[in-house]
């Protein structure tokens, strides 16, 4: 069975560029009739918080992406113990000592000599005395001793990926706090939930390099992997510097829709045009990971606004019914109401505006030169309640009267109506006027 997972650490709100990968994973499991686990990597107890978990559940569930199954890498601990106990026992995993400063030392002393700044296993050439009186000034943490050959595999995304091993540090798999590290614990998990298929940024490639060789040593097939792209802003620059984090849970604050957020993600860095889909059925059946290239994906927030007003544009009254009466629009006005005001709003809130106006009347608009105009035409305006014919009959009235016709007649009246140059078409909207300020 095809499996995928989405594995967030509970140390912050999720963002775009963790959404992205969700969601690959996500429709490539939906896709295939597959299994979605949501993993929460919740091993570093300090940073972890329940309230993260808790809203990681709560922006995926906002967006439809529903999980199979849930664990939790924090009640997994004596599996990856486990793990480690046999990486020592085949002589894979040894024992350092060194700290940070002195680790800084020696990489500054290899790029001076023009080396690459790769750990230089002095670790190995401790004795046993050596080492018990350093774990006991100081205590040890644990690498895993890497095959120094050439790691190979078909990237999903990237293609055929060769790392020489000799130009990678060993990894660090557990701290000196004994604290599990994610390169290990992923390596257990992704194996022993039988997960097929990874897809995550393509800053883990180093990474999947060296758990390719843990996963072998422990005697495991890797599954396929494939590293999108990172996303930058608009032009390119890093999205925590301009952007910041992009959490779901703000852009769901604005007001965007979860359409528009998986629309736009499900394409956004392939060759396929960004196309607004109203459902996780229809995102998935166009999704084709091999469409998705390596260059740098461009994101801009903007772009979801429009989305999202073209989405809501498509919504039948039922589907707005409750939100319209949250507003205190009345019952025989509320599906009028949606049918004129949906072409004019970006996202629902925009509502609420709309229906200001409808009940209390706008401040008007009238330049100095319109002002007897208006004055004119306020008094050949009839009384309320209007109906559909209102505007036809008024402005027909008006421009007898006053000779003004075009844009000279209708922009000035608009103006003095709703206080702003654009909006539904006046024909549709006086109906729906309850107050005229400018009377």
């Amino acid at each position: 069975m095809t499996t995928t997972r989405f594995a967030p650490s509970p140390t912050g709100y999720i963002h775009v560029g963790n959404l992205r990968t969700a969601l690959m994973n996500y429709l490539i499991a939906r896709k295939a009739g597959g299994q979605f686990i949501l993993r929460i990597d919740d091993t570093d107890p300090e940073r972890s918080k329940q309230e993260y978990v808790d809203q990681i559940q709560r922006d995926l569930e906002w967006l439809g992406l529903t999980w199979d199954r849930m664990e939790r890498q924090s009640e997994r601990l004596d599996l990856y113990a486990d793990a480690a106990d046999k990486l020592r026992e085949i002589g894979r995993f040894y024992e350092c000592f060194e700290s940070p400063t002195e680790l800084d030392l020696k990489r500054k002393k290899q790029l001076n000599m023009g080396k690459p700044p790769v750990y230089d296993r002095a670790a190995l050439n401790l004795s046993d005395e050596e080492k018990a009186k350093l774990r006991e000034e100081r205590g040890g943490y644990w690498r895993f001793l890497l095959n120094q050959e050439r790691i190979e595999w078909n990237d999903g995304i990237l293609g055929d990926i060769s790392i020489d091993a000799a130009s990678v540090s060993d990894p660090v798999l557990i701290r000196a706090d004994g604290q599990v590290l994610y390169t290990i614990a992923s390596v257990v998990d992704d194996t022993d939930m039988g997960v097929t298929d990874v897809v995550r940024g393509s800053d883990h490639v180093t990474n999947t390099a060296t758990q390719i060789q843990i996963m072998e040593a422990l005697g495991h097939k890797a599954p396929n992997f494939a590293h999108h792209s990172l996303l930058t802003g608009p032009q390119g620059e890093a999205l925590s510097k301009r952007l910041g984090t992009l959490a779901l849970k703000d852009l769901r604050e604005q007001g965007i829709e979860p359409a528009a957020v998986l629309s736009l993600m499900a394409r956004l860095g392939s060759s396929d045009p960004v196309e607004l889909r109203s459902n996780l059925d229809e995102i998935a059946e166009g999704f084709e990971l091999t469409h998705f290239g390596s260059a740098p994906t461009k994101f801009d927030m903007q772009d979801l606004f429009p989305l999202t007003g073209h989405y809501l544009q498509t919504l039948p009254y039922a589907d707005m019914a409750e939100d319209i009466r949250a507003l205190g629009v009345p019952d025989d006005l509320a599906e009028q109401f949606w049918t004129v005001m949906r072409d004019n709003i970006t996202i629902k809130a925009d509502l609420a505006g709309w229906w200001e106006l409808c009940r209390d009347g706008a401040q008007p608009d009238i330049a100095d030169e319109d002002r007897e105009f208006i004055a004119q035409a306020m008094l050949l305006l009839p009384e309320g309640p209007f109906d559909g014919g209102t505007w036809k009959s008024w402005t027909t009235a008006v421009k007898e009267a006053t000779g003004r016709k075009g844009k000279g007649l209708f922009m000035p009246l608009r103006k003095a109506v709703t206080g702003q140059s654009r909006g539904p078409d006046m024909g549709d909207l006086m109906p729906l006027l309850q107050v005229v300020k400018a009377r």
